[in-house]
């Protein structure tokens, strides 16, 4: 869905300077040249109109482009297999750490062993959903899609086989790789009995869910082991490297910090630096100051697409109470998440709007992780048009 920011944000620093730079820009349409024939009055008279919003657009580019260097303090958090990387942008200044220990990574890695087989033989499972326990929680529809080669051939052994011969390598090097003993034999069960189901599968040349499910089901107390030391490490990291800055900066400073948390939709909820940078800031501030900014894939700049879209919350917040100083409740839609149609949108609807609150998992899940559902929910103009449907 479009959104109002991300419509606003269409126009590249670039782009506004061209616009603004036009004297044509309310005479001719967009990809003309201006020598074409003049158009009806009706189009003369729209292209006039929607020039404003051209125009408004060129000057909010602008501001945003500036504004970003302006941004201090800030902590950027690209989500990342190591544990995030941070950066602190402070005074036009940028120094980065990932700051969590190899731990982190190599306990998550031997983790995913199951995902990793998952990946490989899922094209070749059957496309009906068998008699399982979990048999209700299976979309049919999805199993169908992601078994999209079926059962009628064993292309997946050679593959499978090479995903296998890592296993044997990395299972042969562990010992050598300094872990935690506890944790040394909770990956040495697991890729043992990853192992054993892919030998016993390419040995059949066969396997069904059940028996993926069977190897699967017997390794989770493994991944839990692992899950802990993971956690542990995050936890350590993070807070000695938010410490360290704050430390630096001051408290004057820190109390206004901002941090934006990178991440892809699917972590976007309760992401784990999220929950562990939360105590670190000021808890005045942290509800409007931590955001959590889900991306489609890691950005190739992520320190700049956190503050281009910082700049836009920071600008917003500031425009919405000069913009709209008679409506504090459009006021708050411009500041937050909600488009400024919504409120429209539903009374036109009657009011009813399935799964409003949840059309943003981060929204909710930022509600969620601040312990402020219940507050935040009331607050809401989205939250209580529903409320009174």
């Amino acid at each position: 869905m479009t959104t109002r920011r991300g419509f606003l944000g269409t126009a590249t620093a670039a782009g506004a300077v061209t616009i603004l730079g036009s004297s044509t820009a309310t005479a001719v349409t967009a990809g003309t040249t201006g020598t074409e024939p003049v158009g009806s009055t009706v189009e003369n008279a729209r292209e006039a109109i929607l020039a404003v919003n051209r125009g408004m657009r060129a000057n909010y580019a602008v501001l945003k482009s500036d504004l970003i260097k302006h941004l201090s303090p800030v902590v950027v958090v690209q989500n990342d297999a190591k544990g995030g990387k941070f950066t602190l942008v402070h005074n036009g200044t940028q120094q980065s750490a990932n700051p969590v220990s190899p731990v982190f990574e190599l306990a998550k890695s031997i983790s995913h062993v199951p995902l990793g087989i998952f990946s490989t033989i899922a094209p070749y499972l059957s496309d009906k959903v068998p008699n399982l326990p979990n048999a209700d929680r299976i979309d049919p529809h999805d199993l169908k899609m992601v078994a999209f080669k079926g059962t009628g051939t064993t292309d997946w052994i050679t593959p499978l086989k090479n995903f296998a011969a890592n296993l044997t390598v990395a299972r042969g090097n562990l010992d050598d790789a300094d872990l935690p003993a506890e944790m040394v034999t909770s990956c040495g069960q697991l890729l043992d009995a990853a192992l054993k189901f892919v030998d016993t599968s390419v040995a059949g040349k066969s396997f069904d869910m059940k028996s993926f499910e069977d190897f699967s089901g017997s390794v989770y107390p493994n991944i839990r082991t692992n899950m802990k030391y993971a956690a542990d490490a995050q936890i350590a990291g993070v807070q000695q490297i938010m410490k360290k800055w704050r430390a630096q900066i001051g408290e004057e400073e820190w109390k206004d910090l901002y941090t934006v948390v990178i991440s892809q939709w699917t972590t976007s909820v309760l992401n784990q630096n999220t929950i562990i940078i939360r105590p670190c800031m000021n808890p005045a501030k942290v509800d409007t100051h931590l955001i959590d900014l889900p991306a489609v894939e890691p950005p190739a700049d992520p320190v700049f697409v956190a503050l281009d879209n910082l700049a836009r919350i920071v600008q917003d917040n500031i425009a919405a109470e000069m913009v709209f100083p008679v409506d504090h409740v459009v006021a708050d839609a411009l500041k937050g998440q909600q488009d400024l149609l919504s409120d429209e949108i539903l009374d036109q609807l009657g009011g009813t709007a399935p799964g409003a609150l949840t059309s943003s998992a981060t929204a909710s899940g930022l509600a969620a992780t601040s312990g402020l559902a219940a507050s935040a929910a009331d607050a809401c103009p989205f939250h209580k048009k529903v409320a009174q449907a």
